[in-house]
C-alpha cells in the first residue's frame, strides 16, 4: 500500500488527526469552485467539509483555470489533503470535500458537463481581485485582452467571466434551472460586481436574453471572507507527513480563526450553511467594510513599512514595538473613524481580535506574500478610507504611510529588476526604474495610475502633500518616521 494520503489510507492516520465525519463514497457534487488555490482549500472548502455531515450532496468539483499543479497533485490522493490550524497550538484534519480536480483548458468539456449539471447548486470563486477583469469604475473591462479573447470565442472562455457565461448559456439550454454564484474574494460588493460583469458580457456577445435570464435565474449574494493563511512551503510538507504518518502532496494552514459571512440568498440550502458555522446575515457589507480597512488595511500597511524596516513577517514585524503600535494606532484612530458598529460587530472588541491574530508567533505570513498585487488591493484596503478621511476633513498621515511604502516597494525591486507580481508589474516597473529617489519627482509619478487613484485622489493637494512626506520620511529612516506618526 503507498503511504501517501488517500482514501485507501484513511484508516492508517495518526489517531490525533481530525478525519472527514461523513461516508465520502456518499457524497455527491454539488458545488463548482474556480480557482481552487490555498486559501479556498483552508476556508471555503473547509466549510464544506463540515456541511457533507449535514448534506452530502454539497461536494465540490474543483476547477484550475491554467494550472494542471493541483489536479496532479490531489487526483492520486482521491481530493484529500490536509489542514494545520494554528493558535498557536496546531491541529491538523483531513477534508475531504473536493470530489473531484479539473483543469479548465485540458478539460474543458468535463467543466462544462458540471456546469450544466442540475445537481450542481453553486458556482464559486476564489480568484483574486484580477480574476473579476473590472475596470476602476467597477464595470467589465471589454478592453481586456482575455475579455476580448473570449468575447471572440465564447466556447473556448479564459476568464472566469467567460467559463460562467458560456456555462449559464448551456445550462439554460439544457433546462438545468438557475444557481447560486458565490464570489469567496475581497472584492467590496463582490456578488453584485459578479453580477454586472456577467450581464455586461452577455450583452456584449450579443446575448442580451441570456442576461435577462442571468437576472432572474442566478442568485449572487455578497459574501466576506477571513482567514490568514500562509503559503504552503517545504517545511509544511514536512510537518504535515509527520503529523499524518502519510505524504501529502497538497497541504495548507491556516490560523484558527476562520469567518465566512454571506448574505441570505441561498436557496434551500441557508440552514446547512448556518449550521456549518457561516454567519448568514442582511448586512454583509457592514462585515466587509470592517474586514477589508481593519484587518486588510493594516495587512498591506504592515506588509510595505515593515519591508522597508526589513521585517520578513507579519508577526515579526508587529512584535516590532515601535511598528506594533503605530499599526494600533492607525487601526483605533484612523480606520475606526471610517466605520459603525452593527449587530454582531463590535469594533472595539473586533480590532482587539485583528491584533492578536496579527501577533500569533505560530503564524509564518511573510510579508512578500502580502505585498503582491498591490495596485489592486490598495485602492480598496486604504485609499477608500483616505478619500473618505479627506472629505471629512480627517488626518490622512497615517494613513498614507502604506501607500508610500508600496512606492518605495515598487521603485526598490524595479531598481532591482526583480520581477513584481501586480496585473500592472510592466508599468510599475517602468516607473519604478525611473524614480529618482526624491519624493517631490517620484510620488507624482505613482499618481498617474489612474487603475489605482481616482482623478480627485490623484488631484487632491492634501493627499500629494501627505504621501510626499511619508516617502520622504519613510526613505530617511522608517523607524523614525512612524515613531513621529504614532506620537501625533
Amino acid at each position: 500500500m503507498s503511504d501517501r494520503l488517500c482514501d485507501a489510507n484513511l484508516g492508517a492516520l495518526s489517531p490525533s488527526v481530525i478525519k472527514p465525519k461523513y461516508d465520502r463514497s456518499a457524497t455527491r457534487i454539488g458545488i463548482v469552485h474556480f480557482g481552487p488555490g490555498a486559501f479556498h482549500r483552508a476556508h471555503q472548502a473547509f466549510y464544506a467539509d463540515q456541511m457533507l455531515a449535514l448534506d452530502p450532496s454539497l461536494a465540490i468539483s474543483a476547477v484550475s483555470l491554467r494550472s494542471d499543479d493541483l489536479r496532479i497533485a490531489l487526483s492520486p490522493q482521491d481530493g484529500l489533503y490536509s489542514l494545520t490550524e494554528r493558535q498557536p497550538e496546531v491541529a491538523i484534519r483531513v477534508v475531504g470535500a473536493i470530489k473531484e480536480v479539473l483543469t479548465a483548458p485540458r478539460q474543458s468539456a468535463k467543466v462544462f458537463a458540471r456546469l450544466t449539471d442540475p445537481a450542481v447548486r453553486f458556482l464559486s470563486a476564489t480568484v483574486t481581485e484580477k480574476g473579476y477583469c473590472l475596470t476602476p469604475g467597477g464595470d467589465l473591462d471589454t478592453d481586456h485582452p482575455d475579455i476580448r479573447a473570449d468575447l471572440a470565442d465564447l466556447a473556448h472562455p479564459r476568464t472566469l467571466i467567460g467559463w460562467l457565461v458560456e456555462g449559464l448559456r448551456r445550462r439554460r439550454a439544457a433546462s438545468a434551472g438557475g444557481l447560486v454564484a458565490l464570489s469567496c474574494d475581497n472584492l467590496s460588493g463582490n456578488g453584485a460586481h459578479w453580477r454586472r460583469a456577467v450581464q455586461q458580457f452577455a450583452v456584449a456577445s450579443g446575448q442580451g436574453d441570456l442576461a435577462r435570464w442571468i437576472e432572474n435565474e442566478v442568485a449572487f449574494p455578497d459574501s466576506m471572507v477571513d482567514a490568514i493563511t500562509p503559503a504552503t512551503d517545504d517545511s509544511l510538507r514536512t510537518e504535515a507527513a509527520a503529523r499524518l504518518g502519510l505524504s501529502d502532496a497538497g497541504p495548507v494552514q491556516r490560523e484558527r480563526f476562520v469567518q465566512w459571512v454571506i448574505g441570505r440568498d441561498l436557496g434551500r440550502d441557508v440552514d446547512t450553511f448556518a449550521e456549518a458555522g457561516v454567519t448568514v446575515t442582511d448586512d454583509v457589507a457592514g462585515f466587509e467594510r470592517a474586514k477589508l480597512r481593519l484587518l486588510n488595511g493594516a495587512h498591506s500597511t504592515i506588509a510595505y513599512v515593515g519591508l522597508t524596516m526589513a521585517h520578513e513577517t507579519v508577526a515579526q514585524a508587529m512584535a516590532d514595538p515601535a511598528l506594533g503600535a503605530f499599526v494600533e494606532q492607525l487601526m483605533r484612530r484612523d480606520i475606526t473613524a471610517s466605520l459603525r458598529s452593527k449587530p454582531g460587530l463590535d469594533l472595539e472588541a473586533y480590532i482587539s481580535e485583528v491584533l492578536a491574530r496579527l501577533r500569533n508567533p505560530a503564524i509564518v505570513h511573510r510579508l512578500s506574500q502580502i505585498a503582491c498585487d498591490g495596485s489592486q488591493k490598495l485602492p480598496l484596503r486604504l485609499l477608500e478610507t483616505i478619500a473618505e478621511g479627506l472629505a471629512e476633513g480627517r488626518s490622512i498621515d497615517r494613513l498614507s504611510m502604506g501607500v508610500a511604502a508600496w512606492m518605495i516597494f515598487v521603485r526598490q525591486q524595479s531598481k532591482k529588476g526583480i520581477r513584481l507580481i501586480d496585473p500592472l508589474a510592466g508599468r510599475l516597473s517602468e516607473i519604478g526604474a525611473g524614480c529618482l529617489g526624491q519624493a517631490a519627482f517620484d510620488v507624482p509619478r505613482f499618481l498617474k495610475l489612474e487603475a489605482v487613484f481616482s482623478n480627485r485622489l490623484a488631484t487632491d493637494p492634501r493627499l500629494r502633500a501627505a504621501l510626499e512626506a511619508a516617502y520622504a520620511a519613510l526613505d530617511e529612516d522608517p523607524r523614525r518616521a512612524i515613531a513621529a506618526e504614532r506620537e501625533t
